[in-house]
């Protein structure tokens, strides 16, 4: 560290240390990438690793901004711009949700979802907010560490305080649960198959999956649901390509009265050029069966997976030639689809799509009354991949003041609360039928509201900074 520090001016000096950061964070975040690669995308190990490193180089870039950017602004402005963090590190955050298609997984803030009183925060200001709040209280300490007189004492206060009002407020908000006891109630029951990856498409077992699923349906009807939710790609079929198996699921349908939510994946047909030729686009899709047996909706995913659904820039990654070949590009949809649910609106976000909380909230603002999401997490095995993506998908219900129900087929499947309490969940790789009483909510949260407002006035606040940084006199 002596040698950089002899050798680098500040900024470059500060963008190194905060890439090795972010490689030692997201590398041990994201370490079973690399065993899903190889044993699904058909890679080597070593190049699985360097397919990885890639990825996590590219994510580390992030938190080497935000160093680099403090960098500079100390550099120009002084000590005190390390109150500006909490600003930077959100607009950081904001870059990596939205350049490229993004990928926000295990932003800072999530590191509050089972501190519920301070994750309530998240009803205000969102994922984004409690990111900034985490990195306001680390600001605090440095510059307390660091500054000199008695200004850093009046933060350290202002700060303790803060968190101090925030822990009262979010005790009395959990106290209170307003919205336990807000709308119209209905028993829902999430399925988790337990398919290994393996045989899901093997056409021999797909009459004994189908009738898995089915058997277990009845089980959450004699249990009283009323809505019943299967994982993503649960159907071992085309739904709209096999009548004989998918009439079994509306009959069910109407033979018991309720409403059965399933993920299968869907083929379009497309006009090509020249016209009389045709071609086909492939969907993600959720489809809503009614209790009549019809079709009520279909949503399609609009956020897809990299490398598990499509390719970006084949050509550049051309050394991932297995997984190009192994993948089918499916297309993305378009619409924030409402799901018809007992005279009612629901929604569903297919898998990691549930990490963007700008499309839950879209779902909101929409009118959706209760969240859903399905998912497929036995990609991943027996790694902290899908406790990871429990966790960012339990803050959504605090966001936006929604019940959760989640459906895995390998878990993990479960119900949380609007506030971010766990009512039910499954353990992994175990098939399990669970039934929950949730409500549908109309009230909507300041966060649904406003949006990530917070996340955005740190884009400008660190933009503003910056330039006043560069037209500073030293």
């Amino acid at each position: 560290m002596a040698v950089c520090r002899v050798r680098l001016p500040g900024w470059r000096r500060a963008f190194w240390l905060g890439w090795i950061t972010g490689t030692v964070y997201f590398w041990g975040t994201l370490y079973w990438l690399v065993q899903t690669m190889v044993t699904f995308g058909g890679l080597s190990t070593p190049l699985a690793v360097f397919a990885a490193f890639l990825l996590v180089a590219y994510l580390s870039l992030f938190p080497a901004a935000f160093g680099a950017i403090h960098g500079y602004l100390r550099a120009r402005l002084g000590l005190w711009t390390i109150l500006l963090a909490p600003a930077t590190w959100a607009a950081t955050e904001m870059g990596r949700t939205y350049i490229w298609d993004g990928f926000p997984w295990a932003l800072l803030g999530y590191s509050q979802v089972r501190v519920l009183p301070v994750a309530q925060v998240a009803s205000v200001v969102g994922v984004y907010g409690l990111s900034a709040l985490i990195a306001l209280v680390s600001a605090g300490c440095a510059y307390v560490a660091l500054g000199r007189g008695r200004n850093r004492w009046v933060w350290a206060g202002g700060i303790a305080a803060l968190l101090l009002g925030i822990g009262v407020w979010g005790g009395a908000r959990l106290r209170a649960s307003a919205l336990e006891h807000a709308g119209a109630p209905i028993r829902v029951g999430v399925i988790q198959g337990n398919i290994e990856q393996e045989q899901k498409w093997d056409p021999a077992l797909r009459d004994s999956i189908t009738d898995r699923y089915l058997s277990m349906t009845r089980e959450a009807i004699g249990r009283g649901a009323q809505f019943i939710i299967w994982p993503e790609s649960s159907t071992p079929f085309y739904y709209e390509q096999d009548d004989l198996r998918a009439s079994k699921i509306r009959r069910l349908a109407r033979e018991a009265h309720v409403t059965i939510l399933f993920g299968s994946d869907q083929i379009e047909p497309v006009k090509t050029v020249p016209p009389e030729q045709t071609g086909e686009r492939y969907y993600n899709a959720a489809f809503v069966v009614q209790p009549d047996g019809r079709t009520g909706a279909v949503y399609r995913k609009i956020h897809l997976v990299p490398f598990g659904e499509y390719v970006p820039l084949k050509r550049l990654f051309f050394f991932v030639s297995p997984i190009v070949e192994a993948v089918s590009d499916f297309s993305p949809g378009t619409a924030a689809v409402l799901l018809p649910v007992a005279g009612h609106q629901a929604s569903t976000a297919i898998c990691y799509e549930v990490i963007y909380s700008r499309l839950m909230r879209r779902f909101v603002t929409e009118g959706s009354e209760l969240l859903t999401t399905i998912t497929n997490d036995a990609w991943y095995g027996w790694s902290s991949a899908a406790y990871q993506h429990w966790e960012q998908a339990a803050l959504r219900s605090i966001e936006e003041g929604r019940y959760l129900a989640r459906a895995a087929n390998t878990g993990i499947s479960g119900f949380v609360d609007p506030y971010g309490r766990i009512l039910q969940r499954s353990r992994m790789f175990e098939s399990a039928v669970m039934v929950e009483d949730l409500r549908f909510i109309t009230h909507r949260t300041i966060y649904s509201r406003i949006g990530d407002l917070v996340g955005w006035l740190s884009v400008l606040l660190t933009v503003a900074a910056l330039l006043a940084a560069r037209n500073s006199r030293i």
